[in-house]
């Protein structure tokens, strides 16, 4: 039996991991819950689970990660204010299953010298195919990382063709359903540079050996290469309650989670180049990555506040990451500590806020 503490139990993340538990009581319990708002909705999951810690923000969640003993805490919080949940997990010990990859991109190695090897679950689509796919070989055996990426609502257009984007088309994904800030960033294709970043960290792979390829059917979730030629992909139909169980539970499977491919039914698979002219948020992301530092946390920072100001009507979809990577460009670097993390996020949400205050 794993006691599992849920973060963000109220958003898409957190309520298909309850889905998994509700379905396998044997396997697991919840011994905590935290979420922002939705009071209302907590308190449904805490009577069902028999839950008696919850939390509500993400200071709270942090103190309640602390001081609730759990094998496995899944923090599925939205943004950088998850890294303070994060590094409590791993300080108390408990397997952190990640689905909030922005506390582990603006913690970089903060968080990636604080985990012990094996502690951090990537719940991730793409990076749960890519642990499964590394079971395959030995780390020296790997040559590329391949990440696999729908394309977003937006797939095929030119850049001109997308400066009148509005924020409800840019919100359409064809393939997942998610909260507002990934689903935006899955159409400018910053949660694709994001999670470039990510792969680096988690797998320690160099930048120049992580690849983007566009696959819209979302059914290869991503792959590995090998220096033999061979590449191993993870493929299932588009539910993230399989990654989600595999951060629960890793290495171990959870039966009857996820219904399989159907092999009976024709069916193709297309993969395609990425549009970097149109989307060139993976190669400014992979720029901050090598730079290191303090720049990733700016980059996500400036980044929130930029698709703020687009679901705000305040600036054009193209300015989003326009508005990033000057922000980006201005950052003067700062130190790699906590406050240092802390103070450059709120530099880069000043300055991204002042520049788009001046474009109006």
């Amino acid at each position: 039996m794993r006691r599992a503490i849920i973060l963000g139990s109220t958003g898409s993340i957190g309520t298909q991991a309850l889905e998994v538990i509700r379905a396998n009581r044997d396997r697991f319990e919840v011994v905590g819950l935290a979420a922002g708002t939705n009071r209302e909705l907590v308190a449904e999951q805490a009577r069902e689970f028999d839950v008696t810690e919850v939390a509500f923000g993400a200071v709270d969640a942090e103190r309640l990660v602390r001081s609730v003993g759990a094998d496995v805490v899944l923090n599925g919080i939205t943004g950088s204010v998850g890294l303070g949940p994060t590094l409590a997990a791993l300080e108390v010990g408990a397997v952190l299953a990640l689905a909030n990859k922005e506390s582990l991109i603006v913690g970089g190695a903060l968080v990636t010298e604080l985990a012990r090897p094996g502690q951090i679950v990537p719940v991730d689509s793409e990076h749960s195919a890519i642990a499964q796919a590394l079971r395959s070989g030995t780390a020296a055996e790997v040559s590329r990382l391949v990440l696999t990426a729908s394309g977003g609502p937006f797939r095929g257009r030119s850049r001109e063709s997308l400066a009148a984007v509005t924020p409800r088309q840019a919100l359409a994904h064809p393939t997942w359903a998610m909260g507002l800030v990934v689903t935006t960033n899955s159409a400018t294709l910053i949660n694709k540079g994001l999670e470039v970043i990510e792969a680096h960290l988690l797998f320690a792979v160099s930048y120049d050996r992580i690849v983007v390829t566009v696959h819209p059917q979302s059914v290869v979730h991503s792959m590995v290469e090998f220096v033999d030629g061979s590449t191993i992909a993870q493929a299932s139909p588009p539910d993230m309650r399989l990654p989600i169980s595999l951060g629960l539970d890793w290495p171990q499977r959870v039966a009857g989670v996820g219904a399989p491919l159907d092999w009976t039914t024709a069916s193709s698979w297309n993969f395609e180049p990425l549009d970097e002219r149109a989307f060139p948020a993976v190669a400014l992301a992979k720029s901050v990555g090598r730079a290191g530092g303090t720049w990733p946390a700016v980059f996500n920072a400036a980044n929130e506040q930029a698709v703020g100001a687009f679901h705000a009507g305040r600036i054009g979809f193209l300015d989003i990451v326009d508005t990033v990577s000057a922000i980006v460009e201005e950052h003067p670097g700062g130190e790699v500590s906590l406050p240092g993390v802390l103070e450059a996020e709120r530099w880069a949400r000043l300055a991204a806020d002042t520049r788009i205050a001046a474009r109006r």
